[in-house]
């Protein structure tokens, strides 16, 4: 059985602004205050593993020994099935060192370029979100969630970050960047991902 967070403040162990207020607005109806790594001067640690689960692991574990309260970490990216699954793990790395979305946004479309017709054709993608809870006394949790939809271009809406001008989920006529952020919220893979660990740590406090 997964522990139950009975915390009311944590640290979000992330130092982009974007996730950190997404995660704010995920946790602020149950009364949980949340502190971002970078607001407590926290050093980000290098993100090592394979799976978006396994850096969220890591960046939660950091987050919680270095504040020494329970850490929440995300660790996410869009994954493109004509590119491989990529950038994958790499998404925030495709962006270059300033975080250049517009930047990382250009190369997906570009590779998918280089592609040829399948690459034109096939632009399935999905967003993949892993949310790990750290303890002080070590105790994980993981969960993971996936939104899936198509790629456009050009990008489209000044909402939401990262990628989400290029991503219109399946069952919508408009991208992530384009959509209100509380109709976001409600269906992301950050959402779906949030919804698991409600039910597994949150639900029935």
């Amino acid at each position: 059985m997964a522990r139950r967070l009975r915390e009311r403040r944590l640290v979000v162990a992330s130092h982009n602004p974007g996730k950190v207020a997404e995660i704010k607005d995920l946790l602020a109806p149950y009364g949980i205050e949340t502190l971002s790594a970078a607001a407590l001067d926290l050093p980000e640690p290098e993100e090592t593993a394979d799976t978006f689960t396994g850096n969220a692991l890591l960046k939660a574990r950091a987050g919680a020994t270095g504040a020494d309260m329970v850490a929440l970490a995300d660790d996410s990216g869009l994954q493109v099935s004509a590119l491989g699954g990529e950038p994958g793990i790499r998404s925030a790395r495709w962006a270059g060192p300033d975080r250049d979305f517009d930047l990382a946004m250009a190369r997906v479309e570009k590779e998918l370029s280089e592609k040829g017709a399948a690459g034109a054709k096939s632009r399935a993608a999905c967003f993949v979100a892993a949310l790990a809870l750290c303890w002080p006394d070590g105790h994980t949790e993981s969960f993971e969630g996936r939104v899936y939809g198509r790629l456009v271009w050009p990008p489209r809406g000044g909402h939401g970050f990262g990628y989400d001008p290029m991503f219109r989920p399946d069952g919508y006529d408009i991208t992530f960047g384009e959509m209100d952020p509380a109709e976001k919220h409600r269906i992301s893979h950050r959402a779906v991902a949030f919804g698991k660990l409600l039910s597994a740590c949150l639900d029935g406090k």
